[in-house]
């Protein structure tokens, strides 16, 4: 089995080993890029000539899945053995009604024009991201600690899956969101 696809079944390829990389959260943007730009040199043609195994689509959808946090969550995960998204849908309890309660207020501010509101809501926003991907590298190291307890593969799914929402609500604040598709007013 190439070391591409081992591990992921009928998930793709492995962006870690796509790029060379160890199988871990915690990479920073720099040893992506590092990663990338090196394995792209070795696939030129002029270089590794016409039979080289690599090919920069390749190498580019795995350096943006990787420099991506929760895309580079979600394919460790799915490595590690862990529940997709369709396979798992689970949310922690009371966040649905939490995340209502949080549109109508973005909602009722960016709606009524209040100054710098939609900067509070990114910010907001922001914040809540980074709070994500805190907990799920906290979860990460939980889970490779102890041999991938199942437990904790499925809590970094349930992050995962609050995270999303978080995500969501980042691209609906944009102002540049299509407005015919857009939940909030402004």
């Amino acid at each position: 089995m190439d070391e591409r696809t081992h591990g992921q079944g009928n998930a793709g390829p492995d962006p870690f080993g796509v790029l060379g990389l160890p199988r871990r959260f915690g990479l920073s943007d720099s040893e992506i890029e590092s990663a990338f730009l090196a394995r792209l040199a070795g696939a030129h043609p002029d270089l590794a000539g016409e039979s080289s195994s690599m090919d920069a689509a390749a190498l580019t959808e795995a350096r943006a899945t990787l420099a991506d946090p929760e895309r580079r969550a979600g394919a460790l995960l799915a490595l590690l053995g862990g529940a997709s998204a369709s396979e798992d849908r689970s949310l922690p309890d009371g966040f649905l009604m939490e995340m209502m309660e949080l549109r109508e207020a973005v909602e009722e501010e960016i709606g009524s024009g209040g100054p710098g509101a939609r900067a509070r809501w990114e910010a907001f926003a922001e914040a809540r991201r980074a709070g994500h991907i805190g907990r799920v590298a906290e979860l990460f190291e939980a889970a490779e600690a102890s041999n991938l307890r199942p437990e904790l593969l499925a809590a970094v799914r349930l992050e995962l899956n609050a995270w999303r929402y978080t995500e969501r609500l980042i691209e609906q604040l944009d102002p540049e969101y299509d407005p015919a598709r857009a939940d909030f007013a402004g």
